[in-house]
């Protein structure tokens, strides 16, 4: 896992050799949504590894089988945000290393005429700020739905705040750093650019409808 020297400020981008090689699996457009769901599952799981290094810890006493000792544990509460739909296939792959997080949602739809983020949904835990939370969306495109997606954390008392994501467009993360500057960004890759119609090239297609089969 490392940074290019051109990669932007406050963004991680994970060029771990097994994270690439199932990405480019991701990406292939003869990827069925059985193992397109599996792979955006396993990826996220190798990311959070890195997205979490930096949260907070307090010290306990555990009495194994033989002695006394000390170790580490969590200390806030942690919650997982995906951004439905295609967030979830990430939250899986998450919660399988850190089943202890809560899980909020955000329903963020993009107008296509637009490209302007509408919300239908915002089901999210109590006291966001007890704790980090973690915004994951697969694709960071225009940057209008992490944007709305952020300040409406934010509102919610989010404090200590990252995102993940598996390709994101360099327009897009110039927009959400414009908006929301302290913002940390944790990514598999940085795609070329954005399309006439605001889609990430080469991107992964439509991640929601490749991961649930409804191309």
């Amino acid at each position: 896992m490392g940074e290019p020297a051109a990669t932007p400020a406050n963004v991680i981008i994970f060029d771990h050799p097994l994270i690439q090689h199932k990405l480019a699996w991701l990406r292939d457009r003869t990827t069925g949504h059985r193992p397109f769901r599996a792979l955006m599952a396993q990826i996220a799981g190798l990311m959070v590894f890195e997205v979490t290094r930096s949260f907070p810890t307090r010290r306990i006493d555990v009495q194994t089988p033989l002695e006394n000792t000390h170790g580490l544990r969590l200390a806030g509460t942690i919650t997982v945000v995906p951004v439905l739909r295609a967030g979830l296939g990430m939250t899986e792959g998450i919660l399988e290393v850190m089943p202890e997080a809560r899980v909020g949602h955000l329903g963020l739809a993009r107008d296509e005429r637009t490209l302007k983020p509408l919300a239908y949904l915002n089901k999210l835990p109590r006291n966001l700020g007890d704790g980090p939370v973690i915004l994951v969306d697969p694709m960071l495109a225009t940057g209008g739905s992490a944007i709305a997606a952020i300040s409406m954390l934010r509102e919610a008392g989010a404090a200590d705040l990252r995102m993940m994501c598996l390709v994101a467009a360099p327009e897009g993360i110039r927009a959400l750093h414009a908006a929301h500057p302290e913002l940390t960004i944790y990514t598999a890759a940085i795609d070329r650019a954005l399309d006439e119609h605001g889609f990430i090239r080469p991107g992964l297609g439509d991640a929601g409808d490749r991961l649930y089969g409804t191309v």
